[in-house]
This record gives structure tokens, C-alpha cells and sequence, in this order.
């Protein structure tokens, strides 16, 4: 590596008070100094493969992260060097040829994810197996955390004993199961995942709850009647940017003229159809992260917006919390999967925490009706 260019990363780190093989826990221990180069080459991309394959260590990956986000360390550089760190590879040109959401490829892209095995997730997550944001305004830990976001989820909907309720996206069955159990509503949940629906068919026959797993994808999907709410948590980011328009038509016509669909999702300030190229490779691929303006054009003419409720903020204290779980188990060898996915998987969870901190991103929760109805008590202020 040249040495300008290590005098440009020192320089750019430095004024987002990040030391090169410094003592504080967000600075960045240099193993090996090519990883400059893969960072040049390959921006973010390189920045995650480069961690992964133990190029660099940092004991707070999130506060890196974070800083390295808020300081928008980018905009600190000249305009040959951000070209050399930002290039793209025209990714919205390729986008115009096929969709990268459709039905058979949506199904491989959840396979990626969630099928790699529910050991994992059952190690990491709450005792409800929930991955989405918990809320953690009155939560110490996040068993509380997930039980108080699913609660206020349905407090949201106004839930009532008999109620039919469609989740799309629902994972293991978290929200319907704590939905039933508590509120006494009948679910139908759709998921992609073969591994989420066996294990949540199996909580459901344990508990003998009135709920349901359908494999199938939403656009695929005809009922026999309307549900009087739907909701979706944490499933809209895997949708794509060409198929918001789809998404909502769907919840439309899922819905009956008086019920309330309930949107739980991460978001972004800034319109864009791509995503973070380590996150694309090796997390969720082909998953986009909605703007408001995607999403607002995208619900015309169904949706009025009676809510919006933003708790990015507690996505910090989740991912954290789930990388504490996750990091537990793998020291007492309780997973069975090699160093290098230990690292990618840290990364994933440590460098996402940042961006939520330092505002990057965003959990919005959209209570929506159709329009012309009345707006319903559960959406009124509190």
C-alpha cells in the first residue's frame, strides 16, 4: 500500500476521532495493512470481507461503525479519492432487466437468511424468537423489550377476541402467538421459510392456539374471506422498491373496508433502489431499505396514514443485545459454525447497531387505513 493512501485513511479516521492502533475501544487494530487497499477497492464491501477475514480487529464495532456513519467520513475526501472508494457498478442499470424481488427468486433470497438454522436464531433472540426491533422505553432486558413491542403492536390494531388477523412476513409466529394468547384473535401468518414454519407450527400445536402457517408469497396469496387487521413487522425490507406498489395493493385487498394495517419496518432518509453491497452478499440479498417517499407514493390511493411512530433508536439496544446472546453461545460452543461465520455474523449485527445509532437509519410503525373510513380509537393520541 502507498503510503498517501494510508496517510488519506489515517487522516479521514482521525477526524471522526478514530486512532489507527489506538487504546480506546473503537479504534481500529490494523493486523494487516492491505486492507487499505480492499477498503479502496471495494468500499464497504471491503471493509466487512477485510474484518472477516482478520485483517483488523476493533472491540466496539458498533461505535466504529457509528462514527464512521455520523462523521459522513466520505465528504471529508477529494473528489478522486470518494470515485476510488464509492464507485458503483451500475446496479440500477442491471435492476431495469429483471426483478430481483419476483416470486422464485424472493423465495431463495429468505432461504439465504432465515433457513441457515434455528439453532442460531434460537440462541440469539428473545424467548418469543422475534427478529424484528424491540421497544425498550420501559425495558431492562430483551425478553421485555420484544413482549412490550408486540403489545404495543396490537394496541395499535385494537385488537378484540375473534378477530381474524393476517401477518405477512411472520416469522416464527412471535406477534400471532402473543396476539392469540393475549388479545384472542385467529392469525394466518405467510412466510418463505420452510425452518420459520415448521418450528412455529410446532410452538403453535404446543400452546393449541388458533393460528396458522401458509408458504406462500403475499402477491400468491387468495383468501376465502378479508381479515379485519393486517400487519406486517420487519418483512417490507425484502420486498423491493419495484414491488412496494404490489405490497400495498395486496394489504388493500386483504382488508376489510373498516380494518387497520399495521407497517413495522427499518427506513431511511434518502430514496434509493440498492443496498449495502456487504450486507446484499452476505446478509439479505436483493433487500432494499423503503424511504418515506417510496412508501407514501406507493400506498396511493389505498392508505390514509393515521400513525407514525419512529423507534430506530431502540434497534441499537436489540442488535446489541442479540450480539451478546449470540456471542455467549458461540464461546460455549453451543453453535456449529466456523470462525469466519462468527465474524461475518458479528460484523452484521455490530455494524448494523451503529448505523441505527448514529441515526443512519430508522424502525417506523404506520398505522393505515383505507381511505374514507373513520380513523380508529387505537390511532388517536395517547
Amino acid at each position: 500500500m502507498k503510503g498517501n493512501e494510508y496517510a488519506i485513511f489515517e487522516s479521514m479516521l482521525s477526524s471522526a476521532d478514530i486512532k489507527i492502533n489506538g487504546s480506546r475501544p473503537w479504534d481500529i487494530q490494523v493486523n494487516d495493512v492491505a486492507m487499505f487497499d480492499r477498503i479502496l477497492a471495494d468500499g464497504s464491501l471491503g471493509l466487512g470481507e477485510s474484518y472477516m477475514e482478520k485483517m483488523w480487529e476493533c472491540k466496539d464495532i458498533a461505535e466504529l461503525i457509528n462514527r464512521i456513519l455520523a462523521f459522513e467520513l466520505d465528504k471529508h475526501l477529494d473528489l478522486r479519492t470518494k470515485m476510488i472508494l464509492g464507485a458503483k457498478i451500475g446496479k440500477d442499470k442491471i435492476k431495469k432487466f429483471f426483478n430481483p424481488q419476483g416470486t422464485t427468486i424472493s423465495k431463495h433470497n429468505v432461504a439465504f437468511h432465515y433457513d441457515i438454522g434455528n439453532d442460531l436464531y434460537r440462541a440469539m433472540l428473545d424467548k418469543r424468537m422475534t427478529y424484528t426491533c424491540g421497544y425498550w422505553k420501559n425495558a431492562d432486558n430483551l425478553d421485555n423489550a420484544q413482549e412490550a413491542k408486540l403489545d404495543l403492536i396490537c394496541r395499535k390494531l385494537g385488537l378484540k377476541p375473534g378477530m381474524r388477523v393476517l401477518d405477512i412476513g411472520c416469522g416464527w409466529g412471535s406477534l400471532m402467538i402473543y396476539a392469540a394468547e393475549k388479545y384472542g384473535v385467529v392469525c394466518d401468518g405467510l412466510t418463505l421459510s420452510e425452518e420459520q414454519a415448521k418450528l412455529g407450527t410446532q410452538m403453535v400445536e404446543e400452546k393449541q392456539l388458533p393460528v396458522n402457517f401458509i408458504l406462500r408469497d403475499y402477491r400468491l396469496y387468495e383468501p376465502e374471506t378479508k381479515y379485519d387487521r393486517v400487519v406486517s413487522v420487519g418483512m417490507l425490507e425484502h420486498v423491493g422498491s419495484s414491488n412496494y406498489r404490489d405490497f400495498f395493493t395486496c394489504a388493500d385487498k386483504f382488508l376489510n373496508q373498516d380494518g387497520v394495517f399495521l407497517l413495522h419496518s427499518i427506513g431511511t432518509f434518502e430514496s434509493t433502489e440498492t443496498n449495502d453491497p456487504w450486507i446484499h452478499k452476505y446478509i439479505f440479498p436483493n433487500g432494499e431499505i423503503p424511504s418515506l417517499a417510496q412508501l407514501a407514493t406507493a400506498m396511493e390511493p389505498e392508505f390514509n396514514m393515521e400513525d407514525l411512530h419512529n423507534i430506530g433508536e431502540d434497534y441499537d439496544h436489540t442488535l446489541c443485545a442479540w450480539y451478546r446472546n449470540f456471542d455467549k453461545a458461540w464461546q460455549q460452543g453451543d453453535l456449529n459454525y466456523n470462525e469466519k461465520f462468527y465474524r461475518m455474523w458479528k460484523y452484521y449485527l455490530l455494524s448494523c447497531a451503529g448505523a441505527f445509532r448514529c441515526r443512519e437509519l430508522s424502525v417506523w410503525q404506520m398505522v393505515l387505513t383505507k381511505v374514507g373510513t373513520p380513523k380508529p380509537a387505537s390511532a388517536r393520541s395517547k
